[in-house]
């Protein structure tokens, strides 16, 4: 199956110049989905003040958000199977604003979780059709690249969004803050509808039929086994990363923020660097990118006990996470190519899910045996997966209907 047959919809002259225009308005979009998804962390304390909940109740913000992010993607993405999609992705946009609108204004914090779990679904299904639709926009020997430039959106939302966000609380305040976003989402939406052309949904296809996808086509059912394995390493260990800077390595939080900056930054050069051989070869790009994860988290452990080691193994540990992410999305792409669409909401789900478990059965092990507990159990799904991916080469490929 060739990428170029899979990923341009259109056959009309486009510059190349408006075309990557696209994509730097999905990658925006992007941006702004992360950071209202990962706001609330950075402005636990003076929102649970302002609403007057806990800090612990407080972050149900962020716990709904995720949940509802995943668990409706297959039935939003199927139910707008025949809506253009740069449509959609307005739509998507604008609940978005309309989210954040109502958190700025909300006056308790019952109002805020249903802004919370509404926008929570735009984002899932944004996660669905977003990346689909920048490998549209570029001729198919780009998609790989418009794949990576896209999820960098999500590095830079870890680097700089959070930062910035907790930034504007200090100057502002919690609401203005939320106000700001929403003014960002609206100019965001304006970029989506100067920059992108009509893109017609192609691949997307009835809720019954999503589901059974998997029983259907083993290849797709051996990745997302795969990225559902890597997913729960990766947020079991990540999710504790802090505590364990700070106990084996003595970090203090300046240290650890910098230390978390640097694992942003590495996954936007992950993002890149796999985005050269992704397209072309996904399952040895993701088998080096995740064998690459476990070394980082082997790392960590060894010689984690020092500033120095910990920066070591944290920027290994972000660059292949980043590329594995990337290997991921063109694995569905292989694994599905003519429901691609539907496939990417099974994923988005699966994933959304592996990272609560991921962040549970870490936490079991992190309580059991310590930080260094979490970072083991990484390594062991980690490796599984890796185990996995190396038991599907021979896997039929899908077939064409």
């Amino acid at each position: 199956m060739s990428f170029s047959r899979t990923s341009t919809v259109s056959t009309e002259p486009r510059s190349r110049f408006r075309a990557w225009l696209g994509v730097a308005a999905i990658t925006a979009s992007l941006f702004v989905f992360v950071t209202t998804e990962l706001m609330p962390v950075g402005l636990l304390t003076p929102l649970s003040a302002g609403l007057s909940v806990s800090v612990g109740v407080a972050g149900m913000m962020v716990t709904l958000y995720g949940i509802s992010a995943g668990a409706g993607v297959p039935f939003l993405v199927a139910w707008s199977r025949r809506v253009d999609r740069r449509a959609l992705l307005a739509t998507l946009l604008a609940v978005m604003a309309a989210g954040n609108l109502v958190t700025a204004v909300s006056p308790n914090f019952p109002v805020v979780l249903a802004a919370r779990l509404v926008t929570g679904f735009a984002h899932g299904v944004f996660w669905a059709i977003g990346v689909a639709m920048a490998m549209r926009l570029v001729p198919g020997e780009k998609a790989g690249k418009a794949a990576a430039v896209v999820l960098s959106g999500m590095s830079i939302a870890t680097v700089v969004g959070m930062p910035l966000g907790t930034f504007i609380e200090s100057l502002t305040g919690w609401r203005a803050t939320f106000l700001i976003w929403s003014g960002l989402s609206v100019a965001v939406l304006l970029a989506v509808v100067l920059t992108l052309p009509s893109l017609p949904s192609r691949s997307a296809i009835p809720v019954r039929e999503v589901f059974a996808l998997p029983i259907r086509n083993g290849r797709l059912r051996g990745v997302m086994t795969t990225v559902a394995l890597y997913v729960l390493g990766h947020f079991g260990a990540y999710t504790f990363i802090r505590p364990f800077m700070e106990q084996r390595a003595g970090a203090s939080a300046a240290w650890v923020t910098g230390l978390l900056i640097v694992f942003g930054i590495g996954g936007a050069l992950g993002n890149f660097a796999a985005g050269h051989t992704a397209g072309r070869n996904p399952r040895a790009t993701f088998v080096v990118a995740c064998t690459l994860l476990v070394v980082s988290l082997l790392l960590l452990l060894v010689i984690g006990g020092s500033l120095a080691g910990l920066a070591v193994a944290v920027v290994l540990w972000g660059t292949s996470f980043g590329a594995a992410n990337l290997c991921q999305v063109n694995m569905m792409l292989a694994a599905a190519p003519d429901t691609f669409e539907a496939a990417m909401s099974l994923n988005t789900m699966g994933y959304n899910i592996s990272i609560a478990l991921g962040a549970l059965l870490g936490g079991l092990f992190a309580g059991g045996f310590g930080p260094a507990g979490a970072v083991w159990f990484g390594v062991a799904l980690t490796v599984t997966a890796l185990l996995t991916a190396f038991g599907k080469r021979r896997a039929p490929r899908a077939r064409r209907p």
